[in-house]
């Protein structure tokens, strides 16, 4: 699996927060889940690191654009969960709309 290295991971870190708000839309989540999501869907060409993952949520939280809870101890360890917040879906559609739009203006720029 690839990590958080080159060009490339630069343009995805400053993305971090909307791709785990997109993770969330699925569905209520816990740390490592959503690190495995990522790069699932990234087809093993991103990793999220641990430490970015949870400087995001903390800020996520602090946005009031997730939540979290803690799940279930009978699934063996207690694990802390997140689920988006109707403000945190507002904030992923604004941000969809400006990544489409960034997209759009970039193509036009470096596209010949």
């Amino acid at each position: 699996m690839g990590t958080e290295q080159g060009i490339s991971s630069d343009i995805i870190r400053g993305h971090i927060d909307p791709i785990i708000l997109r993770v969330l839309l699925n569905g209520d989540n816990y740390g490592y889940e959503i690190i495995k999501t990522i790069a699932k869907r990234s087809g093993g060409r991103y990793v999220l690191k641990e430490p970015t993952l949870y400087t995001s949520l903390k800020r996520l939280e602090r946005l009031r654009w997730i939540e979290s809870f803690w799940g279930d101890e009978s699934q063996g360890g207690r694990r802390k969960y997140y689920r988006i917040t109707p403000l945190g879906k507002a904030a992923y559609d604004a941000a969809l709309k400006e990544w489409r739009t960034a997209r759009e203006i970039l193509d036009l720029l470096l596209d010949e």
